[in-house]
């Protein structure tokens, strides 16, 4: 009796220690960023673009409208055959666009129209100089916004980390959108483990702690092989100083840790509605990955489109396998299509 009062006592300690460790979990940490009020909205310079040897596909902007902040430019990468079977191509934390160099290729020489979009907040897209104009509903009304304003129907969605965080809910709502699905290194995350929770915290503050957020340094610090300099530089292009960076800081505040987040409650009705999700579905992630917290059996017990699929787990690579293994991801994407 007395040691599980003491297991009990050591686990209401653990979980108010959370909730003080977590107190952001609301979404109000205060300003991690300084905010200039005269420029609510950032742009990057194009020189910052512009020696990016290995990105040289045409930049094109869409607007769309937020109720708070006005019209916002969106990047996207549109190439391939304009009468071609769409994928879209959408990223996650710390990346953007260019992290689709080594795919695009290959995809549009199979015949694909492959459109890639900037999240607001990340690449060549606007950026919110406040990061509290981050939210994780916005972010989907953002993305919501985009693919409506480009007109993409019926589309191969390969989505990666944030891509699908966002995507995901996209997708349940607007099923018109995609055709199919490709998952990769992604989740609906919600507050349904202590351990999930730790972890976020950990991440939070892993985020919070420099003064200087690195952007490819954390790529690059979740991949097995090395990023050489010309990939750190296209990585870092869309943040000249900080206060681009509200974005990439915030986002990891948005991953529900408890139950206080107001995107747990959002997140368990996509899930729920991803039960009835039986549009083809592949899960793609690599095996250090799917050994700790993106396990892929989660996502093929709840979604019925992902049975009998090719799923495929990549040993010898880390978090980011679009960096790692783009040439690799680009073929298995043309085999589901085809298949």
């Amino acid at each position: 009796m007395r040691k599980i009062l003491m297991i009990l006592i050591v686990l209401l300690v653990g979980v108010l220690s959370l909730f003080t460790f977590n107190h952001y979990d609301v979404q109000s940490a205060g300003d991690a960023v300084a905010v200039n009020s005269y420029t609510p909205v950032l742009r990057t310079p194009d020189a910052r673009f512009a020696s990016l040897h290995d990105f040289m596909y045409e930049p094109r902007y869409v607007e769309i409208r937020d109720s708070d902040l006005g019209n916002l430019r969106v990047h996207y990468l549109d190439e391939g055959p304009a009468d071609g079977h769409i994928i879209l191509l959408l990223h996650g934390q710390a990346t953007w666009s260019y992290s689709y160099r080594k795919m695009i290729p290959l995809l549009t020489a199979a015949g694909y129209r492959v459109v890639v979009p900037d999240l607001i907040g990340f690449g060549r897209s606007d950026k919110p100089a406040d990061w509290n104009a981050h939210t994780y509903q916005k972010q989907i009304d953002w993305l919501t916004a985009t693919l409506e304003a480009l007109d993409i129907r019926n589309s191969t969605g390969f989505m990666f980390d944030w891509g699908g965080y966002f995507g995901l809910p996209v997708a349940v709502e607007h099923p018109e959108i995609f055709s199919r699905l490709i998952l990769v290194t992604t989740i609906v995350p919600r507050a349904n483990s202590i351990l999930s929770a730790v972890w976020v915290a950990g991440w939070r503050r892993y985020t919070l702690k420099p003064d200087i957020f690195p952007i490819s340094g954390m790529v690059s610090d979740m991949t097995v092989k090395d990023l050489d300099a010309d990939t750190r530089k296209g990585l870092d292009a869309p943040y000249p100083n900080e206060s681009y960076k509200g974005g990439p800081r915030r986002l990891p505040m948005l991953i529900p840790a408890t139950m206080l987040n107001p995107a747990d409650a959002l997140n368990r009705e996509v899930w729920k509605k991803l039960g009835n999700w039986t549009k083809p579905t592949l899960t793609l992630v690599s095996q250090q990955i799917a050994e700790r917290s993106f396990k892929p059996e989660e996502l093929h017990d709840q979604i019925p489109g992902t049975r009998n699929q090719p799923h495929e787990i990549y040993p010898d690579t880390g978090f980011f396998l679009i960096e790692e293994n783009p040439e690799t991801l680009a073929r298995k994407t043309i085999e589901f299509i085809e298949r």
